[in-house]
């Protein structure tokens, strides 16, 4: 997931706050650095998701992971 993947699965978050959850040492690392930016698994940010923010956790409709 992108910052993009990452801002739409959160509810809309702002590209900030994405970058201000990213300092915080129980975030997950990235997966890897693109020209794009900074890309993570899938598992570790739903993972992240579910401890952190419950209320957003849950199935997500249409996906295969």
């Amino acid at each position: 997931m992108g910052i993009a993947e990452i801002r739409a699965r959160m509810g809309g978050i702002t590209r900030q706050r994405v970058y201000q959850l990213a300092l915080r040492p129980d975030w997950p690392k990235p997966y890897d650095e693109l020209v794009q930016g900074r890309v993570w698994r899938i598992a570790d940010i739903e993972a992240w998701i579910t401890a952190n923010r419950p209320a957003l956790a849950g199935p997500r409709a249409g996906r295969g992971d």
